[in-house]
């Protein structure tokens, strides 16, 4: 096992992946920039090290700076977290030529994933469900775009190929609108991404977006640990997530899990990951899959009582999954909500002093989060300052115990999105379950009229 670990990241999953590390009995080594000097982290780990000023580029997205880090405090392994350079085949491939184990995939796996046509291709060899549309990407030939489309049927979607978090699509409703619409793809797609391929795909009017966590060692061994509803959602961006999904038969979530697991075993996944799907008329259809630990994984730690972080450190030393398939039981309902530094009605990033901060307690009751009495929430970086997580043996417990959750939360000096989740906890549609992922976005627009 490792003696000291790297953490190379900031907010909440620095903290969480230090509160991990303490439990194995191993030193952390936090990085920062300037803005997150006074981080309840910083403070509390072993090391600390600034590694530039605000801006991420010169900071948590500098890799000549981490790396240097790693070095001078003679850590071996580096976690990266979530987001910055997370997801990035070049900064694991870095870590893993200066010595250094990355906590994560190959760069391998994390170049075949990161290409959404790659990733789909690799998926359809592997029997994973995938949305139909292009083969690969798309060729130059407009008639040829105009056949697939024809193909696959109105209306579809174009994606850029190494795009995420909700951006590089373009819906398309008609044929007059194809060309144009794929051109204007490729072209932000080149400027966002650096790669300017796209690919097509039908799309889906109201599906849910379901998720399955895996679990993969470097001895063949590879799980699957229930699944998450992360169809709440605004501009593509999850507000929040549960486990189990409701309304959705075993049978299915099994069989798609097995695939999963069994995929991950084909293309040699080693860590955590998450496939993503599109779920409609009881079809599921492979969009993408992380390469890294979600946001959302505490819903699966709760029903699954396994430690997901953990189970990244040990799988990244070495060691077997301590447990088969058979071995894996979910228990109860876990629900999360995102509690982001922004207007609840605008959505507009407030940043600015903590004056209070009382976080809610109770049974089943989990809060993920660095924020303190007094702390400053910088405007650099992502809105997100902590996650509420409940457990409840059913649903009806777990939402019952969230609207307490949020009823007991303080956060003053700055907005936060707290009042939108309370209104959604007593929403009877989301209390009834099943909602699709344009849901919390025509519930906002009826709100406003």
């Amino acid at each position: 096992m490792f003696k000291k670990i790297l953490i190379a990241n900031r907010g909440e999953i620095a903290l969480r992946i230090q509160r991990a590390c303490r439990e194995m009995g191993i030193q952390s080594v936090v990085v920062y920039s300037e803005a997150d000097r006074d981080a309840k982290y910083v403070r509390l780990a072993d090391e600390a090290v600034c590694i530039g000023p605000a801006p991420s580029a010169q900071s948590y997205l500098h890799m000549p700076a981490i790396i240097s880090a790693a070095e001078v405090t003679d850590a071996e392994a580096i976690h990266p977290g979530y987001g910055f350079l997370s997801e990035n085949a070049d900064f694991a491939e870095r870590v893993e030529q200066s010595g250094f184990v990355f906590i994560g995939p190959t760069p391998e796996s994390i170049r075949v994933m990161g290409d959404k046509v790659s990733a789909k291709q690799a998926m359809i060899r592997s029997g994973v469900p995938c949305v139909p549309g292009s083969e690969g990407a798309l060729p130059d030939d407009p008639k040829e775009i105009i056949k697939i489309a024809r193909t696959v049927g109105y209306p579809v979607i174009i994606k850029a190929a190494g795009g995420g978090g909700g951006r590089g699509m373009r819906v398309v409703h008609t044929e007059a609108a194809l060309i144009h619409a794929v051109q204007t793809t490729k072209a932000e797609a080149g400027a966002a991404f650096g790669n300017p391929e796209v690919y097509m795909e039908k799309f889906l009017e109201h599906p849910r977006h379901i998720e399955i966590q895996i679990l993969a060692d470097t001895h063949k061994n590879a799980v699957w640990l229930g699944e998450r509803d992360c169809s709440m959602q605004r501009r593509h961006q999850k507000i929040i997530e549960e486990a189990p999904a409701p309304g959705i038969l075993r049978r299915a979530i099994e069989k798609v899990g097995e695939r999963c697991a069994a995929a991950c075993k084909k293309i040699g996944y080693r860590g955590a990951g998450t496939f993503e799907f599109l779920y409609e008329n009881g079809e599921f259809y492979f969009i993408e899959m992380n390469t890294r630990v979600q946001v959302e994984h505490p819903v699966t730690e709760m029903t699954s009582g396994i430690d997901i972080v953990q189970m990244q450190i040990r799988v990244a030393a070495g060691e077997k999954l301590p447990f088969t398939q058979r071995q894996i039981e979910t228990r109860g309902h876990s629900i999360e909500c995102r509690i982001n530094a922004e207007d609840p009605v605008k959505f507009i990033p407030s940043p600015g002093r903590i004056t209070t901060w009382h976080a809610p307690g109770g049974p089943g009751v989990r809060v993920d989060s660095h924020i303190y009495t007094n702390y400053f929430v910088p405007p650099n970086y992502d809105s997100m300052i902590g996650k509420i997580i409940v457990h409840g043996d059913t649903r009806e417990q777990a939402l019952a115990r969230m609207r307490t959750a949020l009823s007991e939360t303080v956060v003053e000096g700055i907005h936060t999105n707290i009042p939108l989740h309370r209104e959604l906890m007593v929403d009877a549609k989301f209390i009834e379950g099943g909602t699709d992922i344009h849901y919390l976005e025509s519930w906002m627009a009826a709100r406003k009229r």
